[in-house]
Order: structure tokens, then sequence, then C-alpha cells
């Protein structure tokens, strides 16, 4: 491995987590904890009527991966539907774990190059995704 786990790109994202905050009164909220490290996310999410993000909150409690990652997902979320959420989050999860050359088109998740081989470190990077998700699927208006 040729790169810090917790190099100075990653500790930088992590920091900018402190000026998140959660959203009032939104369509959909979620929380996802990992139950590798306890890292926590709570996700809130409001739709527009096309179903794109059209606001992001989020809390963090998580290590700096986690934090790095939930940075990362704040910064491009609005205006990306389902889909793409679920799209990026399968790119990242595919590539940590090996089974994809190309780091996620998602922008900045090239980051972490350096924790793919720490298969436990995984969860954690993945948690703002899953909860962000998890909070668009409570968003999203039922259809017949």
């Amino acid at each position: 491995m040729s790169e810090t786990l917790y190099n100075s790109r990653i500790l930088r994202l992590a920091a900018d987590t402190a000026g998140a905050a959660r959203l009032n009164d939104p369509q959909g909220t979620a929380t996802k904890v990992s139950p590798v490290c306890g890292s926590k996310v709570t996700a809130d999410i409001d739709l527009d009527t096309a179903g794109r993000v059209a606001r992001h909150g989020q809390e963090v409690r998580a290590c700096a991966l986690g934090q790095a990652a939930a940075t990362l997902v704040g910064a491009e979320i609005v205006g990306k539907d389902l889909a793409a959420l679920d799209g990026a989050r399968a790119e990242l999860a595919d590539w940590l774990a090996g089974r994809r050359d190309a780091p996620p088109a998602w922008p900045g998740l090239d980051v972490f190059a350096p924790a793919r081989p720490h298969r436990a470190r995984h969860p954690s990077i993945l948690l703002a995704f899953d909860a962000a998700i998890a909070a668009a699927r409570v968003a999203a208006p039922v259809t017949a």
C-alpha cells in the first residue's frame, strides 16, 4: 500500500463534516449504523417533484473515513435521483471490494484508494450513501 490510510486529504474532508446540519421537517430521514465500528449517520432528504434531491442534511458520528465519505456525499447529492444514488453506492462498494478497477464516477471517492485492502473499513465509508438512500426512499412518493 503506497498511501497512508488516514492521509491528509481524508482528514481535511473529515474536518468538513463539522458544518453539517440536519434539516427541519424533512420529507425523509434515516439513520444507519455500522455494525463493525459503531459509526452512525443520520440523513435528512427533501425531494423535488421529479424525485431528485432538493435538500440534504446530515449528522455524522463516525471515524475519519466515514466523515470524509459524508462530506463527499453532501457535496454532490443535490440534483441526484434515487437511481443515481443507488448506482454511485454500487460503484463505490464494487471498487472498494476490488470487483472493478476504475474509481467510482462520484467526485472525490478516489480518496479512499488506501482503504481498499481494509475490508473492515468499507461499511463506514458506505454509511453516508446508505443513510441518504434510505432517507430518499422514505421521502419518495409511493407509486402504484
